[in-house]
């Protein structure tokens, strides 16, 4: 057998990008990245005249234009992916342009897994080769597994070998994604150390190997708050460039992210949403952010910070829960009666601390606000 011409047992090389998997009942709930953006895919890289790496789909511009959105020669319009610094996402993308993987760092919140599939989605047309880390992820889940059925009926085999994303990955020039690398367990975490180092991955068994074939590349993430749980060697850590992803820099930027991601899920779910909400979506913003800041946002008054994140993946969670209360169980209208219970819910994780952390807040930042009055009187009912 070549080192480079490995491929599943099942003998597929993959799954055809653009093409959405089938569900059963109707639509998949979620869609992966390049089933929901094909058109916008497509239309790039018919334009898409610059260089492309081995087995890219895409050029490294284009690649950044999917990510942070534009208008096309032909008018198309592409929509972001990622709200932030231009600079960040053009470092990221040419990391996986060269031998290096990339480590996408930052706080909970951040979007990292969402910039980690949009970035596999452009660059292989397939996100879909994961691994999800977790305390409990085997050495299996990065190198093999075997099929033990066939294992015990005819020894080791390649019929018998069950590859890893990384393997496959590997053997078909595409990128491999590793979510929350730093919950997986060190010695696991290190049996990434000769892929990316050597582009090899052993396999003993059979005194065969697979070499990673060009385009292969492998982007992880990991989150500041996981620091002391499974710290990267500093071995494996030489083997990353790593890109930190910020909170969103100001308010409207945030207001713009949540915005954006909530009506897409909301239209995922038949959540009609209207322009009204856009107030309460700046008012679940500006409490995420005092409270995070541990600071009103005139700068006047000093606050006590919750232990929870209060991260942007949380706010959107409270408003689109807020949307379908305001659904399913109102008018439509998006108010403050539909968010304050998320927003006690992500503020009060310590039901001792964050309890006192939120009440000062009411009392003291909320109740003489001007035009914040419902809302107050939302967040005191909810919080009785």
């Amino acid at each position: 057998m070549s080192a480079n011409s490995f491929t599943t047992t099942d003998g597929e090389s993959g799954r055809t990008a653009g093409t959405a998997p089938e569900a059963a009942g109707g639509e998949v709930l979620r869609p992966h990245a390049e089933d929901s953006f094909a058109t916008e895919l497509a239309a790039l890289a018919a334009a898409d005249d610059r260089p492309r790496p081995e087995r890219w789909r895409l050029s490294p511009w284009a690649v950044a234009t999917y990510l942070l959105g534009g208008t096309l020669a032909d008018g198309t319009v592409i929509t972001p992916k990622y709200v932030g610094p231009r600079r960040i996402v053009e470092v990221a993308v040419t990391t996986l342009a060269t031998d290096r993987a990339l480590l996408l760092l930052g706080v909970p919140g951040t979007a990292k897994t969402w910039v980690s599939e949009h970035l596999a989605a452009a660059v292989s047309g397939d996100s879909t080769l994961l691994v999800q880390g977790t305390a409990g992820t085997p050495e299996e889940a990065v190198r093999y597994g075997w099929n033990y059925a066939q294992l015990l009926a005819h020894g080791p085999s390649r019929e018998a070998l069950v590859p890893s994303p990384v393997m496959r990955a590997m053997a078909q020039g595409m990128t491999a994604r590793v979510e929350e690398l730093t919950r997986i367990p060190a010695d696991v975490q290190d049996s990434l150390i000769t892929v990316l180092s050597e582009k090899t991955l052993p396999i003993p068994e059979l005194g065969q190997e697979v070499q990673a074939v060009r385009g292969f590349n492998l982007i992880a993430t990991a989150n500041d708050r996981d620091r002391g749980v499974n710290e990267l060697s500093s071995a494996l850590r030489r083997r990353f460039n790593t890109v930190v992803l910020p909170l969103p820099a100001t308010p409207e930027e945030e207001v713009d992210i949540v915005s954006r991601r909530v009506g897409q899920i909301g239209r995922s779910l038949d959540l009609p949403a209207g322009p009204e909400g856009l107030d309460e979506i700046r008012r679940v913003v500006t409490v995420f952010r005092e409270l995070r800041a541990g600071v009103t946002t005139d700068g006047r008054t000093k606050l006590k910070s919750p232990s929870g994140t209060l991260s942007t993946a949380e706010a959107i969670s409270v408003v689109t829960n807020g949307l379908a209360l305001a659904t399913h169980f109102g008018d439509g209208a998006l108010r403050s009666g539909d968010v304050a219970a998320g927003i006690l819910g992500a503020v009060v994780r310590d039901p001792a601390a964050d309890r006192v952390v939120w009440q000062e807040y009411l009392e003291t930042v909320v109740r003489e606000r001007e035009g914040w009055k419902d809302f107050y009187r939302a967040c005191r009912e909810v919080s009785a």
